[in-house]
């Protein structure tokens, strides 16, 4: 079976703890802790394969969240729409805790049943 992926990839202006903080973020929002909690689904970091060398620190990691299970296709398009909801809810509270403007966030998903 193949895996039913999105990833979240933060714009070169993040920070190592941009990346760190979002995952954190991602781990809590509800219902992603639920699901993540039923071991329906993973949130991991990873190192991005399609950036080049020297990119500024924090480019180079993606976050994914990836489905688990037989059922999971089902659940590919809550799931898409929920961390595309809570990506933009921790860019408005970093936008309150933090100087600046919070890097730009592209959310991809990838489902193969879909295709």
């Amino acid at each position: 079976m193949a895996n039913r992926e999105i990833r979240v990839r933060l714009d070169r202006t993040a920070s190592e703890s941009d990346v760190g903080a979002l995952r954190e973020w991602l781990a809590r929002e509800q219902p992603l802790y639920v699901w993540a909690s039923r071991g329906e689904l993973a949130i991991e970091k990873r190192e991005r394969t399609d950036v080049e060398p020297g990119s500024p620190m924090g480019f180079g990691d993606e976050i994914v969240v990836a489905l688990i299970g037989a059922g999971a296709s089902a659940l590919f398009k809550e799931l898409l729409q929920a961390v595309r909801y809570a990506v933009e809810a921790w860019r408005d509270n970093r936008r309150d805790v933090e100087d600046g403007e919070p890097p730009g966030v592209d959310v991809d998903g990838v489902d193969p049943d879909a295709r």
